[in-house]
């Protein structure tokens, strides 16, 4: 389209007749997109005539039977949807900061980052924005990546490793934390300043299902190893009451410890790179993200650590 310059379409071509052109193709006739549009079938021949001229190509083919769009016609109406979708979405957008941030926000999680900071930073949120709804998404650590990458939610909060997609998720670091270990306080090992993952596997387990457990156990295969699981249990809660009980170790985030916890448990560090947990928020490449979105990421944000672009960086 070589007559059709940004100058052109800028001073020559108004929105109306660029929907009232998307409206003939759809259907099918220049007078029915005339009636659709509420102006005279002559008006709006001349409208899409000029146009033409203006784009220096047939748009339109037309028959006895009405229009279809040239093939020059079809990347032009492509490319009309795409920039009257991008207007829509400017109006929406303003008009929620106009009226104050209101909406519906999906957020998917697994259980443990729902319960170490989600729940809190959800409940503050709400207060602060009352007009927005947002849906809270328990799933699996694999599954958040996948509700967020399919793109049906809007954000995921999730346990990074390498294993996830992010060639098609924008993600930034929200939390960090390290594992320790949590035995009973007559425990042999209670004492020790840290214990390697060598040394953890010769411990009897109380295994929880969580996304912890699921790290160990990959970290565990890399060495040649595996777990040496005693009881299993659902939550890290019932996994620490049978370690007080002295039927076993386990594992867990070092911020899900209560005071409780410390004078009841012994606590000690897990050495190496492999114990550190990395949390990310993460949402689809490319996707344009509702003001109630944005508004709830840079709540997020805000009481996060460290602020880390990692959409190139290798997680672990």
């Amino acid at each position: 389209m070589d007559g059709l310059s940004i100058h052109s379409l800028v001073r020559k071509v108004d929105l109306f007749t660029l929907k009232l052109f998307l409206s003939a193709i759809e259907e099918g006739q220049i007078g029915r997109a005339a009636v659709r549009e509420h102006i005279a079938p002559s008006a709006a021949t001349k409208r899409i005539q000029d146009l033409e001229d203006l784009a220096g190509l047939k748009l339109l083919d037309r028959s006895p039977k009405g229009v279809v769009p040239s093939a020059a016609g079809e990347v032009f109406a492509r490319h009309i949807r795409m920039m009257l979708a991008n207007l829509d979405d400017m109006r929406r957008e303003i008009g929620e900061f106009a009226e104050g941030v209101r909406g519906h926000v999906a957020i998917c999680a697994p259980r443990l980052l729902i319960t170490q900071f989600l729940g809190q930073e959800i409940g503050d949120f709400t207060r602060r924005f009352p007009l927005v709804n947002v849906e809270v998404i328990e799933d699996s650590n694999a599954n958040a990546v996948r509700a967020v990458a399919a793109g049906d939610v809007d954000l995921s909060v999730f346990v990074g490793n390498n294993k996830l997609p992010y060639d098609v998720l924008d993600v930034v670091e929200y939390q960090s934390d390290r594992l320790v270990a949590v035995l009973p306080t007559n425990h042999p090992s209670s004492g020790c300043d840290g214990l390697a993952l060598e040394e953890l596997l010769d411990l009897d387990f109380v295994a929880h299902h969580t996304t912890v457990i699921t790290g160990i156990q990959r970290a565990a295969l890399g060495i040649g190893r595996e777990l040496h699981v005693k009881y299993s249990v659902n939550t890290i809660e019932s996994a620490r009451s049978l370690v007080r009980a002295g039927l076993g170790i386990t594992v867990q985030p070092r911020c899900m410890l209560s005071m409780e916890d410390n004078t009841q448990l012994a606590v000690v560090p897990l050495v190496g790179d492999w114990a550190r947990l990395s949390h990310y928020i993460g949402t689809l490449r490319g996707r344009s993200l509702n003001a109630a979105a944005k508004a709830l990421i840079d709540q997020l944000m805000l009481h996060a650590p460290a602020l880390r672009d990692t959409r190139t960086a290798d997680a672990s």
